[in-house]
């Protein structure tokens, strides 16, 4: 389990399913990092089930220290120990919990198993560019734009630009 000042990430449990399963099934939160297809139970259970004997990903559920609740998920995925680099996906789940810092700190949690435990050399991601909110959250844990990916994904009938950040192991801590 990884802490900082107000959560926990720690590994998702099978009681966090049902809570997962209306999140990727909210159309408003989902499109906010990708294009929004209704997930059945059974394709949410195949995938909660495997995600976590992956190889090349490690997940965690964003969990409030007050009182254990699962407000999100994070993870890096993608994990290439040849080039010791990989994607960082976040997810905060309840929106009423948004704009409170707990991304920020869950991003920061990330970056350090990445650098300190895994002991990568990049972590790299995709953001919409429309995503004000999390582009603020990268920036301020350190990630840098690398590039655009112009009219790169098509959400809702409408082409967005995907920005590509990273950061790299010498430049985690700067910020």
């Amino acid at each position: 389990m990884l802490k900082s000042k107000q959560i926990a990430l720690a590994p998702l449990r099978p009681g966090d399913m049902p809570l997962m399963y209306e999140w990727i099934n909210n159309r408003e939160l989902v499109i906010l990092n990708g294009p929004f297809r209704a997930v059945s139970r059974a394709e949410h259970e195949a995938w909660f089930n495997s995600i976590q004997g992956r190889a090349d990903t490690v997940i965690f559920g964003i969990r409030l220290l007050e009182d254990d609740t699962l407000i999100g998920s994070c993870q890096l995925h993608s994990i290439s120990p040849v080039h010791r680099s990989a994607e960082l996906q976040i997810r905060l789940g309840e929106t009423s919990r948004h704009g409170k810092g707990f991304g920020t700190e869950a991003v920061g949690l990330l970056l350090d198993y990445a650098f300190k435990e895994l002991k990568l050399h990049r972590v790299y991601l995709h953001v919409f560019s429309t995503n004000l909110p999390a582009i603020r959250v990268y920036e301020k844990t350190g990630f840098v734009r690398e590039g655009l990916l112009r009219k790169a994904a098509c959400i809702e009938g409408e082409f967005r630009d995907v920005l590509l950040m990273a950061i790299l192991e010498e430049e985690y801590g700067r910020q």
